[in-house]
């Protein structure tokens, strides 16, 4: 684990210093999955990075092609983008969510310029932000009920947020070994600390009711990242690529993939792919 902190917070650092205007992306997956679920999107955000992309899914060095070669046809989706929105250049994000009347939650990262906050989808524009303290580095976000939990870089801390006025509830602790990712079905909490562990939590006491290491053909799936519930599924996005894991809520077994490849196309910069959120 102290490896990949040290991989990700040199990266984050480099990102403060960039100015270029970003963007949100909808996409919608490829036909195969919009069958199913045709009336769903993704909204993507991409972050302009000043080093390459490392796209790798486990420790195990695959390329992207050949990645790709290895997947079974019925298990690989990929995007159309159907729409683009205005965002803060400034806000590194970090959790993203979809509330009702087209308003995200977001949670920014990097020292200092932390915060929660409340973006009309269309305009880009801030409604309201709750900004953190110095010392911490935000991460995953997630809505349960009238709830935001949070929770924070290299640290077993996090907080709950008034949804209506983002005001602050309170401060927990939480057993996994890093904070990355948060998502709810509604009941319980899933969550990712950079590992292949996908945590299922109690959202009153924040204790692991279970985990499941996430493997694809014997390897481990590891950075997973920011965390989305989807059907009954958890989508994971690999922290440095271009995948999106789907993976079984119940026993973190492996669904399928969703690559973002094709997101690429017209960047003037390396990026990775840093929220998920589902309509």
């Amino acid at each position: 684990m102290a490896n990949v902190s040290a991989r990700k917070k040199s990266n984050k650092r480099s990102n403060s210093n960039l100015k270029r205007q970003q963007h949100l992306s909808v996409a919608s997956p490829s036909m195969s999955f919009r069958l199913k679920h045709r009336r769903k999107i993704i909204l993507l955000t991409t972050v302009a990075v000043a080093c390459g992309v490392l796209l790798t899914v486990s420790r195990t060095s695959i390329s992207s092609t050949a990645f790709q070669s290895k997947l079974q046809s019925s298990h690989l989706h990929t995007v159309e983008v159907v729409n683009e929105f205005p965002h803060d250049p400034g806000a590194f994000t970090q959790g993203l969510l979809y509330a009702e009347d087209d308003t995200l939650f977001e949670s920014t990262g990097l020292y200092g310029n932390s915060s929660v906050r409340k973006v009309a989808l269309r305009s880009g524009k801030v409604q309201a932000i709750q900004k953190m303290k110095r010392s911490y580095f935000g991460e995953g976000l997630t809505l349960l009920g009238e709830r935001l939990f949070q929770v924070t870089w290299l640290r077993n801390i996090g907080f709950i947020y008034d949804r209506n006025d983002l005001s602050k509830f309170e401060e927990f602790t939480h057993q996994m070994q890093d904070g990355w990712g948060l998502a709810t079905d509604g009941k319980i909490l899933f969550g990712s600390d950079g590992s292949s562990t996908l945590y299922q939590m109690d959202p009153q006491t924040m204790k692991v009711i279970s985990k499941h290491i996430v493997k694809y053909k014997g390897h481990e799936v590891r950075y997973l990242n920011e965390l989305e519930y989807v059907n009954g599924e958890v989508w994971a996005n690999v922290w440095q690529t271009d995948c999106i894991a789907r993976i079984s809520h119940d026993d973190g077994t492996m669904l399928g993939w969703v690559l973002l490849h094709n997101l690429r196309e017209g960047l003037l910069a390396a990026g990775f792919t840093v929220g998920i959120l589902w309509n």
